[in-house]
């Protein structure tokens, strides 16, 4: 145990040294302002200083800012966009986060999931979008997925985001207008995000249920086998769906259970109300699975039967050709004496007869349904 826990510090302390170098300055990062001096130009999309669950205005300057939040007058939410490896180190040398927190944060592509270090609680969630399309066709796509990342802790909340389907578009607003709740702490502003991405989980499961039951009602139509590769595309998304909102569900379940610092108690039972509509997304993206499968299945089904209902078509056609080629190639033998060879009328005669077993067979045929 000793050893391992040299070896995590021995990696945060390395972590730390990195991003003190990129900022180019070995006295520490407390001497310099990434905001003012535009290092986090890009992808910083907005940040404030927060005292008693209010927007300080008065706070101008990010450094005067972070001095308060270290002194526990409030907290610091900053928001990203696709930083670079560079400004991470920067935000991370500010706030002391994880090397391994930071190379997670880099990098898209995250398995939802949540991690504690020390008193940081850093939470990766994968945020779905629905893509609306006048028709689905083999190629359409659904869901668009994208990230978002929270590094939570005692006096900061830093938020980085990956994907164009991963706006958090009015949260920070919305929060504002209810100072009560974030007076609570950072633990508030973590509830509202995975609300919020649990809230978009419902309202694509509910878009992707109108594709599923049109696709549906259109595959039991005649021909309706043909919209198999439609089924098909739909079961990809909804697998897509299903990878961002299944693993979630174990990160929800503790922070609605987890005795930590910044997860309030009330803020707990908000965090429960989230895993319950989580558990809701869940079984219904499983029941979509699962019914694209029955779908999928049965479009096969309907394969097989039309082929056999083509088989028996061509077997019902190929029986009544039968018989006027047989007859016809009786009487094209070259033989004096065969029946009814001399008859004035035999022509006549083997024609109707031919007309008769024709349209006898084809009878027969229809009312098996055959033809």
């Amino acid at each position: 145990m000793g050893g391992r826990r040299w070896d995590l510090g021995a990696t945060r302390r390395m972590g730390q040294m990195f991003a003190r170098r990129a900022l180019g300055d070995g006295q520490g990062p407390q001497h310099h302002d990434p905001v003012a001096s535009g290092k986090l130009d890009g992808a910083l999309v907005d940040w404030a200083f927060y005292r008693d669950g209010r927007r300080d205005q008065r706070v101008n300057s990010y450094t005067e800012a972070l001095g308060r939040a270290r002194r526990g007058q409030g907290f610091v939410w900053i928001g990203l966009f696709q930083p670079t490896d560079h400004q991470l180190a920067i935000i991370g040398a500010e706030f002391g986060l994880h090397a391994l927190a930071l190379e997670d944060a880099s990098e898209a592509h995250q398995r939802p999931k949540l991690e504690r270090y020390d008193d940081t609680l850093f939470a990766v969630l994968k945020t779905v979008s629905y893509v609306p399309h006048k028709d689905l066709t083999a190629t359409s796509e659904v869901v668009a997925t994208g990230e978002v990342m929270v590094f939570c802790g005692p006096s900061f909340v830093v938020t980085v985001r990956h994907g164009e389907h991963s706006e958090l578009t009015g949260l920070r607003q919305q929060l504002e207008t209810q100072p009560e709740r974030l007076a609570v702490g950072p633990g508030v502003v973590l509830h509202a995000i995975a609300d919020h991405v649990v809230d978009r989980y419902l309202e694509v499961a509910d878009a992707v249920q109108a594709d599923i039951d049109l696709i549906e009602s259109e595959m039991f139509t005649p021909r309706g086998w043909r919209n198999i590769d439609r089924v098909y595309q739909l079961k990809r998304e909804v697998l897509e769906l299903k990878r961002a909102v299944a693993p979630l569900t174990g990160p929800m379940r503790s922070l609605s259970t987890l005795r930590h610092p910044l997860i309030a108690d009330e803020t707990r039972n908000y965090f429960r109300d989230v895993d319950d509509h989580l558990l809701r997304v869940k079984e219904q993206v499983i029941s979509f699975d699962e019914l694209l499968s029955s779908i999928l299945q049965a479009g096969l089904a309907q394969v097989q039967v039309a082929e056999n209902e083509d088989m028996r078509r061509i077997s019902a056609w190929v029986a009544i050709l039968a018989v006027p080629t047989m007859i016809a190639g009786i009487y094209g033998m070259n033989f004096d004496y065969l029946p009814e060879l001399r008859l004035r009328y035999g022509y006549f005669v083997v024609l109707a007869v031919m007309l008769t077993a024709c349209v006898g067979l084809h009878r027969l045929f229809k009312r098996n349904h055959w033809l």
